[in-house]
Parts: structure tokens; sequence; C-alpha cells
């Protein structure tokens, strides 16, 4: 891997840069494995050249449960990748895998924030909800008012016997009917 004579092995520049990350301050739990298991497969492989790609990608389709899924192999990838660019400064031919090699893993969209507007909006809608003479426009327009109102996420409303309930771990709970019940 390095141009010296006597070739270093990629299992001491694994702890020569997680050694590096810690003295940091970084903590490398599973950093620390995808790394140390990603060196002992290019040591195996007797690989004294330059890293390529084609080798990073190849160990990260080899996971333990041997998955088919392109987005665990990505994500093994991500892994190794800042590794790849210490690499770099004892071989600068590694290349460094980009993060799209198996495709886009799933990232979590920007939420959107209603405004005042699109908030009175969804209520009017919720309201006109069929059927005619229903609850079910009542109580949807509730149960939109209590989440705006109460600032509480679609995770903390529980649907329990034709009432929805809103808050959590001892919190002021507030019940809504959603069906019409006799007295």
């Amino acid at each position: 891997m390095s141009m010296s004579t006597t070739p270093t092995t990629m299992q001491s520049h694994a702890d020569n840069y997680l050694n590096e990350r810690r003295q940091l301050g970084f903590g490398l739990r599973s950093i620390d494995y995808a790394i140390k298991s990603f060196a002992r497969y290019v040591d195996d492989l007797g690989n004294h050249e330059s890293l390529t790609v084609e080798v990073m990608a190849d160990w990260a389709r080899r996971d333990k449960g041997n998955s088919n899924k392109p987005a665990t192999w990505a994500r093994r990838l991500i892994k190794i990748r800042m590794f790849a660019r210490y690499l770099q400064q004892f071989e600068p031919n590694t290349e460094v895998p980009d993060d799209t090699i198996f495709g886009r893993i799933g990232q979590r969209l920007a939420p959107h924030i209603y405004s005042d507007q699109e908030i009175v909006d969804l209520l009017a809608a919720a309201r006109r909800l069929g059927p005619p003479r229903g609850l079910r426009g009542a109580t949807y327009e509730a149960l939109f008012g209590l989440m705006n109102d109460e600032k509480i996420d679609e995770r903390e409303i529980k649907h329990v016997d034709g009432v929805i309930r809103s808050g959590t771990h001892g919190e002021k709970e507030h019940a809504v009917p959603t069906r019409r019940t006799r007295t």
C-alpha cells in the first residue's frame, strides 16, 4: 500500500487512523468495526496497490448477513469513505467512493411547517368530511386543532375504544370521541 519497499499492512493503517480519530475526540464504535473488517479484507487479498472503488464495493457486498440489499452495502461503504481519504496521504491514487455507487439510501425529508393560513384551511377541510351529519369532520377538526395547539405529533396520538387520546408519560391528556355513544 505505501511506497516504501516493505508494504505497510492495511490493518496498521486502520489502527493508526482510528487512534488519530480517537485522540481528536471521535467516538468510533460501528465505524471501528467496519474499518477493521475492511482492513482485514484488503490484507487477505494481498493487495498492495492503490485501493480502488471496485475493491471497496466488493467488501461492502460481503456483509456478515449476506445481504442482497444495495442500501446495506451503501451504509457499509459510507463507513470507510473517510478512511479512504486518510489513505490518500500515503498512496495518492487511492480512490474514494462516492455515496451513490449502490444508489441513494433513504434520508429523512425536511418537515413541512404549516403556515397559519394552511392550518385554517386544513381545519376547514376536516370540518367538511362526511357523512353530512356525522362526527367524522368534527373529530378530525378537533384532532388537528389539538395537534396544532398542543404541539404534538401523530406518534403521540392513540386510538383506543373509539376515543382519540393525546399526551404521553403522565402529561395532560385530551380525549376526543371518534363515534357517537349512547347515554
